[in-house]
């Protein structure tokens, strides 16, 4: 696989990330994929996040190469999938894939299909904390 794209994440997403991680037995396989994404993140304040980078709440256009396949997803935790109609887990493997990454980026990720390139199109941004200075 070739080497991953910089991501960056919120402190906000990856501690909500991280009481997700306690609370839900992933296998172990998505588990150690996850915490191998959050690792490499740098990690900022939320309003220090650009707009077009993929957070928790972000609708995300994206491609999927191997099927040349286009969707929008909402990425979200377990516990939101039902306040979505395009609601993508963080916790399923493309959603893993999507965190942290900005819009012209590309990822390669495995998946149940094998290996996917992932090229993320487009970001729009839901304001899911109140941010005061």
């Amino acid at each position: 696989m070739s080497r991953k794209p910089n991501i960056t994440i919120s402190y906000e997403d990856l501690s909500d990330i991280e009481e997700q991680l306690r609370k839900i037995k992933l296998p172990t396989e998505r588990f150690d994929e996850l915490e191998k994404e959050l690792v490499r993140a740098k990690v900022v304040n939320i309003k220090d996040l650009a707009p077009d980078v993929v957070a928790i709440g972000s609708q995300v256009t994206f491609k999927i190469s191997k099927f040349d396949k286009y969707l929008t997803k909402t990425l979200c935790l377990p516990l939101d999938m039902h306040k979505y109609e395009d609601g993508i887990s963080i916790f399923a493997p493309i959603g893993s894939a999507l965190i942290g990454l900005r819009a012209g980026q590309k990822i390669s990720w495995n998946t149940k299909s094998g290996e996917q390139q992932i090229d993320i199109l487009e970001v729009k941004r839901k304001v899911r904390y109140l941010v005061c200075d």
